[in-house]
């Protein structure tokens, strides 16, 4: 059986707590005997392996269920959360969908076929090894969405190690390489999942407190949140081990100032993507950015500044664009990164890296120093195209309270000035109230513009 190691662990563990949903727990009995009922329904459904499954879903008890015996069933997965819903008839189509497995906010299923057939050469691969597959969306946030097609027995070897077992948040999104990555690790180490009605600083908060949570997998646009909305102090988050963030560059300042706050908390950068998977790493200290990558099954090398990763979980490639692999297999991450013997530091993604008279400007660093400033709540940085230097600097600021903009412009620029070299000032800045984080709490920011983008709005 494909996830035989899994099965194993919910047989050896039956009176665990497995997932924790809407204040009711379930076992690992009950999960084991949910996985197969599901396994046995797909049989008596005709679903064959190979064939392309949407599951509409979130985190609850018969959506882990169902995705696992999908798994094993060998069938090839593409889950949807609620997050894209205007996106979603248009991946179903990409991904070429046979049959809809929708699980709703009551955990009830509904199974219904689509009248699309799947023959992607990709597809046909996975049916000739008679393996699982898996398709991600990327976020779509600087373009169209990139389809991502994975067999699934790669990105299962990772969880046959055994890790650590811990009480977990079901934070990063169903649909999503982390969210995916905290349901395999916490069921493979017989921990805990809680699941959450909603993301707001003080659900999370108080989901820790109830459950006695230890890890919390996160991005650094919610610690951030976490610190604006002091929902800290309103909650015993004692039982809290661990804290990883990952999916964006993370702010100097936040992450030191989280530190300050939660000594006791364990702070780990982690690396990941769509389409090689995640990677293990290592941080330097709690309130470093410096971070060792790899592990076994992933190579890392820096070629011109930017990180590229050979991994035996990659993917097979995109459905809907040209493969990004070099010739010798290895994936260029667009990330350009630092390198200390065997850390490295993310300074950004090359395309949002901004250009100012042939100075780089790492829009992080920017936003690192303008969050110290008082009544900033949110700031994205970014670059407009300018005639005589290239590029221009810009920041968009959303406040914690009302401030005359004129007036908060020029307190910026006094506090940036000591702070940062002139051309990494800000010249442009823009008082917004709209929030500046998609619903995978990442931050949606500008492209700089070039011939071949479009002007930022």
């Amino acid at each position: 059986m494909i996830i035989d190691f899994l099965l194993k662990v919910f047989r050896d563990n039956k009176s665990r707590e497995a997932i924790v949903w809407q204040d009711k727990v379930y076992t690992y009995e009950w999960l084991l005997e949910q996985t197969l009922f599901w396994l046995k329904d797909l049989h008596a459904r005709h679903l064959r392996a190979g064939q392309v499954a949407i599951l509409e879903a979130d985190f609850s008890p018969n959506a882990i269920a169902l995705f696992l015996a999908l798994v094993e069933n060998a069938s090839i997965v593409v889950p949807i959360t609620s997050s894209v819903q205007d996106k979603k008839e248009g991946f179903i189509t990409i991904s070429q969908g046979e049959i809809s497995l929708v699980v709703n906010q009551n955990d009830q299923v509904t199974v219904s076929p689509l009248s699309n057939s799947a023959t992607h050469p990709f597809f046909q691969q996975l049916r000739d090894r008679g393996h699982p597959g898996l398709v991600l969306f990327s976020s779509g946030s600087t373009g169209k969405s990139k389809a991502t097609v994975h067999d699934f027995t790669g990105i299962l070897e990772k969880f046959k190690k055994p890790g650590k077992t811990m009480s977990t948040v079901a934070f990063l999104l169903y649909d999503h390489i982390g969210g995916i990555n905290t349901i395999f690790y916490t069921l493979a180490n017989a921990g805990c999942l809680v699941t959450l009605q909603d993301r707001s600083p003080d659900s999370v908060l108080s989901a820790i407190e109830k459950y006695g949570v230890e890890l919390l997998p996160t991005s650094p646009t919610f610690i951030n949140l976490i610190l604006l909305s002091e929902a800290y102090k309103r909650y015993d988050l004692s039982s809290l081990k661990l804290v990883t963030y990952g999916t964006e560059p993370m702010p100097e300042s936040t992450l030191k100032r989280f530190h300050q706050l939660f000594p006791q908390i364990c702070l780990r950068q982690t690396y990941g993507l769509s389409e090689v998977g995640i990677l293990r790493s290592h941080s330097k200290e709690s309130d470093s950015l410096w971070v060792k990558i790899g592990g076994e099954g992933f190579q890392t090398r820096v070629v011109d500044g930017i990180l590229q990763i050979k991994a035996q979980s990659a993917m097979l490639g995109y459905l809907n664009a040209p493969s990004p692999f070099t010739e010798d297999g290895w994936f260029i991450t667009g990330d350009e990164v630092e390198v200390d013997g065997e850390y490295l530091k993310i300074l950004g993604r090359k395309s949002e890296i901004i250009n100012v008279g042939g100075q780089k400007v790492y829009p992080a660093e920017v936003e690192s120093v303008i969050q110290e400033i008082d009544n900033v709540s949110e700031v994205t940085v970014y670059g407009e195209k300018n005639p005589i230097i290239g590029s221009i600097v810009c920041a968009k600021i959303r406040l914690k309270r009302e401030e005359n903009p004129k007036e908060f412009s020029g307190r910026l620029k006094k506090y940036c000035k000591g702070r940062l070299q002139d051309y990494k000032i800000p010249i442009k800045i823009i008082v917004v109230h709209e929030k500046q984080h998609s619903d995978r709490f990442k931050k949606m920011r500008p492209i700089c513009e070039s011939s071949e983008q479009t002007k930022a709005s």
